[in-house]
């Protein structure tokens, strides 16, 4: 799965500041185009950074028709799909229509707070049910459940799973990961600030929430990771120090709708139980994008 190496985009879903919060199609369209021009490798659709709790099935169904029929073979796509019920799960993937779509990125359950083997159990079930290659999600934050190397490196042996978002924070266990992981296992950073890190002892890249706003910037930062040149690469990943922490400060994805809003390529707008970024925040972040 070389087509997900380099820089890949959870991207938003963009709403209308209407009372509905009615989902932009056309800002979709305008969203995808903004990304393919500027550098980003591939596209993840419907991850958790698009607000996926807060969607309907309609919702989904046609935000997934309109990213495949909109990219038209331009770039690969991953679909976000998980949850904490595993039979739930696999019916859903029964029913759900991936044809144009190269992978399935499914966060480890939520809530539950699944042993080791439960996590296991859960991707082995989804893994054989899926269609199309599946990436894990690690991102102990949201889930309150890590995933430990040992258990990573057990599913990585499935042969439908290829690979793993890892936003634990925890580099000792990725560099675990990395030094006894399948030479095909994709390691991909899910935490922005760690890319170049993660490409530094193997990592393929990353799927990002900055690279919404920034994709050239973030595209060439992890380009020149990827290439070996580090003192680039580390530059690039300065710039971004200051922003970075401004994306979360009110919830992702408030942030880096609040900085695509500045930049005229969709609303600030979100769906409850977020709120669309304070003034504060959105001052904040409109100096930093004058700034650069």
């Amino acid at each position: 799965m070389d087509k997900l190496r380099g820089t890949g985009v959870a991207l938003v879903t963009p709403f209308l500041p209407s009372p509905d919060r009615a989902v932009d199609y056309p800002a979709l369209r305008r969203l995808i185009d903004f990304q393919l021009e500027n550098g980003t490798d591939y596209l993840v659709i419907n991850g958790t950074t698009a607000e996926s709790p807060t969607l309907t099935v309609e919702e989904r169904t046609e935000i997934r028709r309109v990213a495949r029929e909109h990219t038209a073979g331009r770039t690969p796509l991953v679909y976000g799909l998980g949850g904490n019920d595993t039979a739930a799960l696999v019916r859903t993937l029964e029913t759900t229509d991936l044809s144009g779509y190269d992978a399935l990125l499914s966060a480890s359950p939520y809530y539950n707070k699944p042993s080791q083997r439960g996590i296991i159990a859960h991707y082995q079930c989804l893994a054989d049910a899926s269609p199309v290659p599946v990436l894990l999600y690690n991102v102990p934050g949201r889930t309150s459940s890590n995933l430990l190397a040992a258990t990573t490196l057990e599913l990585a042996q499935h042969p439908n799973i290829i690979g793993i978002k890892e936003a634990s924070g925890n580099l000792e266990q990725c560099i675990a990961i990395a030094a006894q992981k399948p030479d095909d296992f994709l390691l991909v950073s899910g935490d922005d600030m760690m890319t170049t890190a993660l490409i530094s002892f193997g990592g393929a890249g990353i799927i990002s929430v900055l690279a919404n706003a920034f994709p050239q910037r973030f595209s060439a930062m992890t380009r020149a990771a990827l290439n070996g040149d580090f003192a680039k690469a580390s530059q690039l990943l300065f710039g971004f120090t200051q922003l970075n922490p401004l994306m979360y400060e009110e919830s992702n994805p408030v942030g880096v709708k609040a900085a695509l809003a500045a930049q005229g390529l969709c609303a600030d707008a979100v769906r409850l139980p977020l709120l669309q970024a304070s003034e504060g925040l959105t001052g904040r972040i409109k100096s930093l994008i004058t700034a650069a």
